[in-house]
C-alpha cells in the first residue's frame, strides 16, 4: 500500500481549513485515512500550523511521500529537517557541479 501524506480538506464553503492525514494514495481526497497528523489553517492571519512532527517522521521514515503542500506544512514545523537533515545554503547538486567541470 502506498501511503501519502496529503490535506484533507474541512470546514465550510469558502472557509478551508486542513487536517494533515496518512493515507493510502488510492483513497479519495476527504474519503479513508489512516492517521491524523496535523491541521492547516490558512484564514487565520499568519496561518497557522500545527503538525505532530513525531509521526509526521513515522510515516516519512516507513517509506509515505508528501505532495508539494505538505512538504512546505512540514519545512515550517521542522519536521522535514529532521527527516532530511539540514541543507547547507551553498550546496550544489552534484549534476551541475559535474556540468561545470566539463562533465569529466
Amino acid at each position: 500500500m502506498a501511503v501519502k501524506l496529503r490535506l484533507m480538506r474541512m470546514g465550510k464553503k469558502k472557509q478551508p481549513t486542513y487536517r494533515v492525514v496518512a493515507a493510502d494514495s488510492r483513497a479519495p481526497r476527504n474519503g479513508r485515512f489512516i492517521e491524523i497528523i496535523g491541521f492547516y489553517e490558512p484564514r487565520q492571519d499568519p496561518s497557522v500550523v500545527r503538525i505532530d512532527n513525531e509521526r509526521a517522521l513515522h510515516w516519512l521514515r516507513h517509506g509515505a511521500q508528501p505532495t508539494e503542500r505538505v512538504e512546505k506544512l512540514l519545512r515550517i514545523s521542522g519536521a522535514w529537517d529532521t527527516f532530511r537533515g539540514p541543507e547547507p545554503a551553498d550546496a550544489v547538486p552534484a549534476a551541475a557541479a559535474s556540468a561545470e567541470d566539463g562533465g569529466s
